[in-house]
């Protein structure tokens, strides 16, 4: 086994932990807006470290082509998917207002 291959499994290990961790907290959080912050911001560098391991272990231009644009379609849908999530559930008034610390949209209409 060569150095890189170590590190590549080390980031694919890295990427199943934090995908793991999203998961987790998926099922422990108490509210929807916590569980949107934990299904976007871990299972996002999750899939990148898993990502960045495969491209360092296949090493061939076709399939890091493919990677990348995996990685670029996650990063830019998963904030607008986790954005739209919150809104709704907001306006739906599902959240808990004695989680929140601040609440900029008390003001406004819903």
């Amino acid at each position: 086994m060569s150095a890189i291959d170590a590190v590549a499994s080390a980031f694919i290990v890295a990427g199943a932990l934090f995908s793991l961790a999203a998961g987790v907290a998926l099922t422990r959080f108490p509210d929807i807006l916590s569980r949107m912050h934990a299904a976007t911001k871990p299972q996002v560098l999750g899939l990148l470290l898993v990502l960045l391991g495969c491209a360092l272990r296949f090493r061939n231009t076709v399939d890091i082509t493919t990677l990348v644009l995996i990685g670029a379609f996650q990063l830019t849908t998963a904030p607008v998917a986790a954005h739209m999530v919150g809104r709704v559930a907001y306006r739906s008034g599902l959240q808990r207002p004695d989680l929140l610390v601040v609440d900029e949209l008390a003001d406004r209409d819903r």
